[in-house]
């Protein structure tokens, strides 16, 4: 359901990119889109309304591994290493460490999926400036992938997707984790859908304001063309592409597509955190 809004965010995000401009990487005379709206209308426009959904596979594999891996590691770390007892107050740099260590782990694991993601959300922007498309469908963009890049090319781009990764489950794990305890030892609420959906609400906003940034250098590194031997033509690495970024582009730059980040993130939360809940009820396991 909110998969168009993050197909938005990343068209969003490397609109009007300096490194671009700079080297000529792709021949753009005028920006195309201006914000929100007129992004995804365009792309519904101009490409189709079934493009808003362009690679909405491969993001569906990236959460089965990212959200898998996140939530049983942080729940492993916060009960068995950092030694949460139920009933008491958790100190807020343990659930840090939880859940950035965490949001890592599952990130570094659920890489590859992330990059075939991005890229195949590109796939319209190239057919429109008369490009050929890369991929025929996603399984092709992993072999393809795989034979230009090796095993390595599969996580190009890990880095800030791993950085990102770990701002963004800081502020959903640990914001959900510490905000639900906070209410159930500090208010009258009780451990139910109320209490659930004011956590995930805290937490998407949280989640949104600090990944934001470094999903736009993510979205970046990952989008730029390579040369024959995998590296990336337009930034050495994600502090090089921060620094561009910045120095071309202004600050505010790094949170382009904020807007989509947030409206996706906030219904995605709620929604992601309430069934949670009501699935371990359901297999008979303790609240989370």
């Amino acid at each position: 359901v909110t998969f168009p809004l993050d197909l938005t965010k990343t068209r969003l995000q490397i609109q009007g990119e300096a490194a671009v401009r700079r080297d000529g990487a792709a021949a753009e005379q005028a920006v195309p889109y201006r914000g929100m709206l007129r992004t995804a209308a365009g792309i519904a426009q101009e490409e189709g309304v079934r493009q808003l959904w362009q690679g909405a596979t491969p993001a569906v594999y990236r959460h089965i591994v990212y959200t898998g891996v996140r939530m049983v590691t942080y729940e492993y770390l916060r009960d068995s290493v950092l030694g949460r007892t139920e009933g008491e107050s958790f100190p807020l740099w343990k659930a840090v460490v939880g859940g950035m260590s965490a949001g890592a782990i599952g990130q570094f694991f659920a890489s590859p999926t992330d990059l075939v993601k991005v890229q195949m959300q590109m796939e319209g922007k190239r057919k429109l400036e008369g490009k050929p498309l890369r991929f025929r469908g996603v399984h092709h963009a992993f072999l393809k992938i795989l034979s230009e890049g090796g095993v390595r090319g599969l996580w190009a781009g890990c880095v800030p997707n791993v950085q990102r990764a770990a701002l963004v489950n800081m502020g959903d794990l640990t914001t959900y984790d510490s905000v639900k305890q906070f209410l159930l030892l500090n208010t009258t609420l009780v451990d139910n859908s109320v209490t659930h959906s004011v956590s995930s609400a805290a937490s998407g906003l949280v989640a949104a304001v600090l990944g934001t940034p470094a999903d736009v250098v993510k979205t970046r590194i990952m989008n730029q063309p390579r040369d024959k031997q995998g590296r990336g033509l337009l930034y050495k690495s994600s502090m090089d592409c921060l620094v561009q970024t910045v120095q071309g582009e202004g600050f505010m730059s790094l949170y382009k597509g904020f807007i989509p980040t947030w409206m996706r993130m906030a219904p995605w939360s709620l929604v992601f955190w309430l069934t949670y809940e009501q699935i371990r009820r359901m297999c008979g396991v303790t609240s989370f």
